[in-house]
């Protein structure tokens, strides 16, 4: 009898878990808002599906090596993959459009071509007017999955302003779930230190989480021959990307999905 070792093991469990991630989406109903028609929709609410991700994305520069729309794909993959294991959830569309620094001057990511920033207040306003799309709707939890570090404050203020005007309405609630974002940063990092890979090069943006990450979710937005070169902080990589593969992005994509999947089950069983 054939004995793997337990690295080759883990691997092919990793894979075998990506590709069952793959088969459950391809056989799964819908979940995106914007697939389905408005009698379609009313029907999902009305059966218990009164849960709404609103998945932020962002479009940014990642390096040479990563497309510019990278956390705008991720979220949409987390968030559906999180709606399908809830069963009683719908994601609506991503929002594409964040605060990444000033534009003249440019600051932050917006020193990089293809970057697009819209003021903070705009950003909220289109979170603020979003949510309440969704409970027009008949949504009763509205929650903001937040793949980016920069807006993490916004998606807070924006769901306790809601929450304070929803007051005299007690069955909806806004959630900002920093859970998501918070296990790309902690849980994902540690599982990777857990291999051997140090801070340096698991890096901050852009680096082997990132595009690990991103190569688990969907390896077309990843240049294998741009990964591979050494990482300029001049480019944008702020890491080293160049051990990254899907299996080690498989890890942070079971972190973020549990945690969340955790997290928003908790805030359904608070009294409303």
């Amino acid at each position: 009898m054939l004995r793997l070792g337990p690295r080759l093991s883990r691997s092919r469990a990793l894979l075998g878990g990506a590709l069952l991630l793959l088969a459950l989406r391809a056989a799964a109903a819908p979940v995106e808002i914007d697939s389905l028609t408005w009698t379609e929709l009313r029907a999902r609410v009305a059966a218990g599906a009164t849960t709404a991700l609103v998945p932020i994305g962002g479009t940014e520069q990642s390096g040479p090596h990563m497309a510019l729309g990278k956390h705008n794909v991720r979220a949409h993959a987390l968030s559906e993959d999180i709606a399908q294991r809830l069963g009683n959830a719908l994601v609506a569309p991503v929002v594409a459009y964040v605060p990444e620094g000033a534009i003249s001057p440019p600051t932050q990511h917006m020193r990089f071509p293809g970057t697009i920033s819209v003021p903070v207040a705009a950003f909220e306003a289109v979170l603020e007017g979003a949510a309440k799309s969704l409970k027009a709707a008949g949504f009763r939890e509205v929650i903001f999955l937040g793949d980016h570090g920069g807006y993490q404050d916004s998606e807070r203020k924006v769901a306790q302003r809601l929450n304070k005007e929803w007051a005299s309405d007690p069955r909806c609630r806004a959630h900002a779930l920093t859970a998501y974002y918070e296990a790309t940063q902690k849980q994902y990092v540690k599982a990777l230190e857990a291999r051997g890979h140090k801070m340096p090069e698991i890096g901050s943006h852009a680096g082997l989480a990132d595009t690990s990450l991103m190569l688990a979710v969907d390896p077309k937005l990843v240049r294998p021959a741009q990964m591979a070169q050494a990482p300029s902080r001049e480019e944008g990589t702020y890491g080293d990307p160049r051990a990254s593969s899907a299996e080690l992005g498989q890890l942070g994509v079971r972190e973020i999905v549990d945690i969340s999947v955790a997290a928003i089950q908790a805030l359904q069983k608070r009294p409303h």
